[in-house]
């Protein structure tokens, strides 16, 4: 819907401009506005001795004078934010859009190149400068600071998914053989006396994968005990704004430090407004269908922030089992507790979305959730 209180951004005179990403190149599509003639030029990633004389030749052309604004924006992908930040070094006022939030046509094979997504993106940034907000979702952009400062939690969620992978392996090599060994710092002496399935050796092939593989498990496990570490030992000292929120959390039962670094650092550091922006960032929200007569649940959307959603059931579990006497799990037993195993699973879905938001507002102003015990 168009806003109105927008409707004059557009008669400024301003260069507005849509970057198409790639490794090789960059390709900018330029107008001064809706109606007025395209622009294009090709320069290297990142390279802002070409940028500024490409945006004042297209400013010449235009006709707008040299110091007139310059409005972008970029689609947010595997290059990160890093772009942005070069574009707005040269005082263009940029945007990072999601790029499933943009709009294409229904048919089943469609055009698509680089000038055609150029285009298409030109025309979606004029038409959300002319007042239309809701043409696409526009991305935060984190600071450097806080950017850098997940890379920590997330190093230790990589080193434990490696972890269970190395473990799965031996695992496997092993019921290949019909045997079945516990994966410690002993395997080696129990892999050299195990007997497989015909009472035999293991065959030297098998034990040599099966020691390779351990001793990477044993070098991932290493590391990921000493980040573990330095993650509590960071949530007691408590030296940053994000950290003071984790800590806070891990004083509530059921909330571990590892829980409560991953909520402060990947959702609660943001800046939300309300419990809706905390809840579509979970990715616990269903996608209705309704069209006529026809009313739908498709399911849980396909959104949120990818490690709240790996954690959001674990939480509600550990939430109905360490504060059984809290309002959320009492609203859980009385709605989905006497149902099957089926209902408690939809049921749990709910509960964590709730109990993530109670704790949003928990870290950020103190409110504790009703009915919710601190640790001893």
């Amino acid at each position: 819907m168009t806003s109105p209180t927008h409707q004059g951004e557009s008669t400024v005179a301003v260069l507005y401009v849509a970057f198409e990403l790639s490794q090789k190149d960059w390709l900018l599509t330029m107008s001064t506005g809706p109606g007025a003639p395209r622009q294009r030029a090709h320069v290297r990633p990142g390279d802002r001795a070409a940028l500024g004389p490409v945006l004042a030749a297209a400013k010449a052309r235009g006709g707008l004078p040299l110091d007139a604004p310059v409005r972008s924006c970029c689609e947010a992908g595997r290059d990160g934010f890093w772009p942005h930040r070069c574009v707005t070094q040269l005082g263009v006022e940029n945007l990072v859009v999601d790029s499933s939030s943009i709009e294409v046509p229904r048919r089943a094979r469609r055009a698509k190149t680089d000038r055609l997504d150029g285009e298409k993106l030109l025309r979606l940034l004029l038409r959300y400068w002319s007042g239309e907000r809701d043409v696409w979702q526009v991305v935060h952009v984190p600071s450097v600071a806080a950017e850098d400062a997940r890379h920590a939690s997330r190093s230790l969620t990589t080193l434990q998914g490696e972890r269970t992978r190395y473990r799965n392996r031996i695992h496997s090599l092993l019921a290949l053989q019909g045997v079945r060994l516990r994966v410690d710092a002993r395997l080696p002496e129990r892999l050299a006396l195990a007997r497989d399935w015909a009472n035999a050796p293991v065959p030297p092939g098998v034990q040599a994968r099966v020691l390779e593989t351990w001793r990477l498990w044993q070098a991932v496990e290493a590391e990921r005990r000493a980040r573990r570490t330095a993650e509590q030992q960071a949530v007691r000292r408590a030296d940053t704004p994000v950290r003071q929120q984790a800590q806070r959390l891990a004083q509530l039962q059921g909330i571990a430090a590892r829980t409560a670094t991953v909520l402060a650092e990947e959702l609660f550091s943001r800046d939300l407004c309300n419990r809706r922006q905390v809840g579509a960032l979970t990715g616990f929200v269903s996608a209705p269908y309704q069209s006529g007569a026809r009313h739908q649940d498709q399911g849980l959307a396909r959104s949120g922030l990818p490690a709240v959603k790996r954690i959001g059931v674990e939480i509600a579990w550990a939430w109905v089992r360490f504060q059984p006497a809290s309002a959320l799990t009492q609203w859980y037993q009385r709605r989905f507790g006497t149902g099957g195993a089926v209902a408690r699973r939809i049921g749990i879905v709910a509960l964590a979305r709730r109990v993530i938001i109670a704790l949003w507002r928990y870290a950020t102003t103190g409110v504790r959730p009703a009915g919710a015990l601190l640790k001893s």
